[in-house]
């Protein structure tokens, strides 16, 4: 044990020593915030333009209360030019685009004769919402055809809000569903990238001393095993230890941001949700929002969700970086790494299309629990389903198979570390990797 604890403190040492980790260490939060506020300016800026749309309606069957003027959209009446003449006064001219509404027999010839003109490829928002406009438009008509006063049928409107229980009483909504998604996607998406980044940096370790030859002197004294369960353990450790100054540093520019310089975090973060989506948001909770947001929060089981994240999180770095590692001793450099890397990285991105496939729908379904217990992807998908509720039962069988699957996997790796980290000079094989797994010297 002794011996592992110095290898665990020599990893640990030699990387938060090094400069690179350090810079990003310090330097990747502002990145982030930077980032971040560079997005929510660019789209204030967007939605600051305003795009001038003008028509021509031929059919006679629309008004300007049809086109009504938006902030960021402006409609203009140009039927009096005509088509050809109103082509091309928007071509020539500084016009977002020209919709042209011909005449025709039938409301059905007339939803699909409808034209717009544009110097450059329209948005889809932008054709959707005037898609939207000319469907009301017609179905109203096509309704008073029928004989059918609209006005009843406006009064007849009635929005349902169902609500959700367990059967032990707890109350639940669809917002909290909406945050346990999002909790559950950032987590496994967080969990990918700590596996991509540090696991490579656990190849790259290996293969640094391998090149260098201190590893001879290092095998001499210390079995492959603890060597390699020092330096996935040491490496883990830095970068819990980064993502834990992250998150002090990120809370901290946070509150700067809102108390010196005004900026409201929670503004940016909804900046992108259509005006629509917030308005009813803000009828359905009386437009206190950020206090019903905050209530569903503390309804979560946070302190459970913790613990199995950092228990996910450990245990997937480290079933993965003994792989990283063992692929580090069998090449002598990085180039001859990548015949490696996809058996690999599959298993990671299965974790993952999963996880957005079948979880976000249905996170207790055969699928889901399935690949809750498969210990490659069970660090993401549980992690994923955690914040929906899993019983402890399956928690207990899926942590059992990933320690030990890891036990295992680490013991299978050192097998090919103690060959292949004496190997020189030759790119190896799958075939290789067999034969030294094998080996019984």
């Amino acid at each position: 044990m002794s011996k592992l604890k110095l290898i665990i403190q020599r990893e640990f040492i030699a990387k938060v020593r090094n400069k690179s980790f350090i810079m990003m260490t310090f330097l990747s939060p502002l990145l982030m915030l930077g980032m971040g506020a560079l997005v929510y300016f660019l789209m204030k800026k967007n939605d600051e333009k305003v795009k001038e749309i003008v028509y021509v309606d031929n059919s006679k069957l629309f008004s300007k209360d049809d086109f009504k003027d938006t902030e960021t959209v402006h409609y203009l009446d140009y039927t009096a030019l005509g088509v050809d003449e109103t082509k091309k006064k928007v071509e020539e001219g500084n016009y977002y685009g020209a919709l042209i509404i011909p005449k025709q027999d039938s409301l059905e010839l007339l939803a699909h004769a409808i034209e717009f003109y544009s110097k450059d490829s329209p948005g889809m928002s932008v054709i959707g919402s005037l898609e939207n406009k000319i469907e009301t438009k017609i179905r109203n008509e096509k309704l008073n055809d029928f004989g059918i006063d609209l006005e009843k049928i406006k009064a007849s409107k009635i929005n349902t809000d169902i609500k959700m229980f367990n059967f032990s009483g707890e109350e639940s909504s669809k917002l909290i569903n909406g945050l346990k998604i999002g909790i559950g996607a950032v987590a496994g998406y967080l969990l990918m990238m700590f596996v991509i980044i540090y696991g490579n940096s656990v190849m790259r370790s290996v293969i640094e001393e391998k090149t260098s030859r201190i590893i001879e002197i290092i095998v001499s004294s210390v079995k492959p095993f603890q060597l390699m369960l020092g330096k996935i353990i040491g490496n883990a450790s830095a970068g819990l230890l980064q993502f834990f100054i992250w998150g002090i540093i990120l809370l901290v520019l946070k509150t700067v941001a809102s108390s010196v310089f005004g900026v409201d975090v929670v503004e940016m973060q909804t900046a992108r949700v259509p005006a629509e989506q917030m308005e009813a948001v803000k009828a359905a909770t009386g437009g206190g929002e950020m206090q019903m947001i905050m209530q569903e929060v503390l309804r979560l089981p946070i302190l459970k969700m913790f613990v199995l994240f950092i228990f996910y999180f450990l245990g997937g770095f480290m079933l993965y970086s003994s792989l990283f590692a063992a692929v580090g001793a069998a090449v002598d450099n990085e180039t001859d790494t990548q015949q490696f890397m996809l058996p690999i990285m599959l298993p990671l991105m299965l974790g993952i299309y999963v996880g957005f496939a079948t979880v976000m729908n249905d996170p207790h379904g055969s699928i889901a629990i399935l690949f809750s217990y498969i210990p490659f992807t069970s660090p993401i998908v549980m992690l994923m389903r955690v914040p929906f509720g899993v019983s402890w039962y399956e928690l207990a069988i899926s942590m059992a198979l990933l320690l030990v699957t890891f036990v295992f996997m680490v013991w299978l790796a050192a097998k090919i570390y103690r060959v292949g980290i004496l190997m020189y000079g030759k790119k190896p094989t799958y075939k290789d990797l067999y034969k030294w797994l094998k080996y019984k010297g």
